[in-house]
């Protein structure tokens, strides 16, 4: 079963933050907002595409037992905890964070003169009370051209680790280029055309902002009608 979610059915919410403002499209029920059509997908239990204004931060904030997987959409990503440690996100790279016993952290525009797109994935853990912990990776764009390139697995060598059973790929395709995901049995795919497109997924249009959620598929088929950006979660069906 291929289901298309349209950008207007997603949820968007415009607010106020450290500095700035955001502007968010959140996938699943998150802080106010509550769907139980779409309360998680298997072990995805937050997808939010989330904007913030130039030099806007998202103020120190807690977490526990959350794995958390962030994707730079376009501009500079800084995270912070509360001694202000992080790691700074370009453009395609990724980062995972368990956050296990507990920890605070902020999302930071380190850029003061354009806007900053991240993904934000919460995933189910599969081990609770871990300390917390955050390990980042460059990812350049030539690596995910024409692919989905593993990213987060604990299948794939150079990959990020998580304690969850998901994996997140990313893939850059080029108009005119086709390429295909395989799904196993008891789980599900959740493809999200970041930008560009349009894109056929097994014959059906999905365009920029549209999400796609594969049930007992095989294999998801991806043809680009435009250049487009695309990431993909592998996860456990629950």
């Amino acid at each position: 079963m291929i289901k298309i979610r349209k950008p207007e059915d997603i949820y968007q919410i415009d607010g106020e933050v450290q500095d700035g403002t955001f502007h968010g499209r959140w996938h699943f029920s998150f802080g106010d907002y509550h769907d139980p059509a779409f309360e998680r997908f298997g072990t995805l239990r937050v997808f939010n595409d989330d904007t913030l204004s130039p030099g806007a931060v998202w103020p120190l904030h807690p977490h526990r037992d959350n794995e958390v997987v962030t994707y730079c959409a376009s501009g500079e990503f800084r995270h912070a905890d509360e001694h202000g440690k992080g790691g700074l996100l370009r453009k395609g790279w990724v980062q995972h964070t368990t956050v296990g016993t507990g920890m605070w952290h902020s999302e930071i525009n380190n850029r003061k003169d354009e806007p900053m797109r991240f993904i934000q994935m919460w995933f189910l853990p599969s081990k609770h009370g871990l300390p917390p912990s955050v390990e980042q990776k460059k990812v350049e764009k030539s690596e995910r051209t024409n692919s989905f390139l593993p990213v987060v697995s604990n299948h794939h060598p150079g990959a990020l680790r998580i304690v969850s059973d998901a994996e997140v790929y990313s893939c850059f395709l080029r108009e005119g280029h086709a390429t295909s995901y395989q799904v196993t049995k008891g789980r599900g795919a959740y493809l999200y055309v970041l930008e560009g497109g349009p894109v056929k997924v097994d014959g059906q249009t999905a365009s920029a902002l549209c999400a796609v959620m594969a049930l007992d598929e095989k294999e998801v088929s991806v043809l680009a009608a435009g250049d487009a950006e695309l990431l993909l979660v592998d996860v456990l069906i629950v």
